[in-house]
């Protein structure tokens, strides 16, 4: 079954975010990775030394199963608005899993990156559901 983690995005500041929320919660970041780390492609801006130097992704697991997840917005998705900087993210365990979810969930709303593989292994997209709530959809294939 589905796993589902909040995933945070901030303008900015995420690192310093996640920082003080290892303070309280304890442990250890698994990844942490910056926007320079991305590969380059087709169609992907090029950023200033300060925006590659952004949290393209960091996880901090604070329980059982429980994984807070988040990034910083970078000026191809434009600066966050706060209340609509939070996404449900879902971890599936098969991509026909991933597929029937994002499906079904995403049926009336917007998608803003339908399911693909992506860079880091993972099949994966994100969409707001016909009610304006943001999801992630994630299928790990390194972990299977």
């Amino acid at each position: 079954m589905a796993a589902i983690n909040p995933y945070l995005v901030f303008n900015g500041n995420c690192e310093e975010a996640f920082l003080f929320y290892k303070s309280v919660f304890g442990g250890e970041f698994p990844y942490i990775g910056k926007f320079k780390d991305m590969p380059p492609a087709e169609g992907n801006p090029v950023l200033s030394e300060a925006e590659g130097n952004k949290t393209m992704h960091v996880t901090l697991p604070i329980g059982d199963g429980t994984i807070l997840m988040g990034s910083d917005s970078n000026s191809a998705s434009g600066e966050v608005a706060f209340g609509q900087n939070i996404s449900l993210s879902i971890n599936t365990a098969s991509k026909d899993e991933a597929d029937k979810l994002f499906n079904g969930l995403s049926a009336g709303g917007t998608v803003t990156m339908p399911m693909n593989q992506t860079f880091w292994g993972a099949y994966f997209g994100m969409f707001a559901d016909k009610f304006g709530i943001n999801w992630m959809v994630n299928f790990d294939e390194n972990e299977k």
